[in-house]
């Protein structure tokens, strides 16, 4: 579309986003009246929210604002998944120049609407407000299907440490991004538009997951919430790492060992969880680790000795690399 968000207007940029939104059968009342209406059938909803900040988690010289509403729509329904929960619906919070193009939050919302589809949700609603930079708040929405959420303080000693997805795809994309290049382009579109596995959430707590998060702020940091939260201490083997070639060959062109990606990156969204160790595993989870004792000083090592170097996400930190 031709224009700025302020020629069309608040209630004209709210027709034409909402006019390009698909629904689903949880959806009973969708965009258009006070609220929306998103059927539970548990009676239990399960709700994730997160804010993204142009310059602090996207760049508009990086990625297109499609790139930005998947990536923004699956930040939050990853974490549903992550609790063992079906994504349903999403919420969004939008806060835009008046002198941005109106292409580009048209844009975003075919983002946000085609990552809801991927993972069987919709988008319901949200409010959009004049601003001097552009700020997404999402709201992600999903139901248990009548059974126990998944958190991350049910981890034993004797459990097995699982993880399905990518890790360090984005971190290496980042990488790869910050130099001024385009490609390998499948780590920079990972960076761009991460890929969760949300099946595997609500499969793995069928499956007696005793423990599970998404890895949005790296591996070692996520599991250190959950080994904070069980109480326990967590071992994960570094040779179970799944490191492909062309990691290997950025990381060598960069000077960064790449199993710092695969330990500290963040924004890959794959999930990991703790089992029984009686459980059989589907193939799309690779075991990882183990949960050793319970500790008054719960913490995460690699091949038995705490990781020292930095890495992981902290929001008033930054990408430690």
């Amino acid at each position: 579309m031709k224009g700025t968000v302020g020629e069309l207007g608040e209630f004209g940029l709210i027709r034409e986003l909402t006019s390009r939104l698909t629904t689903n059968p949880a959806v009973r009342i969708g965009p258009g009246d006070d609220a929306a209406v998103v059927a539970a059938p548990d009676r239990r909803v399960v709700a994730s929210t997160d804010i993204l900040l142009e310059g602090r988690h996207f760049r508009r010289d990086w990625s297109t604002a499609y790139d930005v509403g998947r990536k923004a729509a699956a930040q939050n329904l990853a974490d549903i998944a992550a609790m063992g929960a079906v994504p349903t619906a999403l919420l969004l919070g939008l806060v835009v120049p008046a002198d941005l193009a109106v292409a580009w939050p048209t844009e975003l919302m075919d983002g946000l609407r085609d990552e809801c589809q991927v993972a069987g949700a919709a988008v319901v609603g949200g409010d959009v407000v004049r601003g001097d930079t552009i700020m997404i708040s999402i709201t992600a929405l999903g139901d248990l299907r009548n059974h126990e959420p998944v958190t991350r303080a049910g981890a034993r000693p004797g459990d097995v440490v699982a993880v399905t997805g990518w890790l360090g795809w984005s971190a290496a994309g980042h990488a790869v991004l910050s130099r001024g290049f385009r490609s390998p382009r499948a780590f920079v579109e990972a960076h761009r538009r991460p890929e969760p596995p949300y099946h595997a959430g609500p499969a793995a707590a069928g499956l007696g997951a005793t423990a599970m998060c998404d890895v949005s702020d790296g591996l070692i940091a996520d599991l250190g919430h959950i080994a904070e939260a069980s109480k326990v201490q967590i071992d994960i083997r570094s040779g179970a790492m799944d490191i492909p070639s062309q990691m290997n060959d950025i990381g060598q062109a960069v000077g960064v060992d790449p199993l710092q990606w695969v330990l500290t990156g963040g924004e890959d969204h794959a999930i990991v969880a703790a089992f029984p160790p009686d459980v059989k595993l589907p193939a799309r989870w690779r075991v990882i680790g183990e949960v050793l004792h319970p500790s008054a000083l719960p913490q995460v090592t690699v091949d038995g000795a705490p990781w020292t170097s930095k890495g992981g996400w902290d929001h008033f930190g930054g990408i430690e690399s």
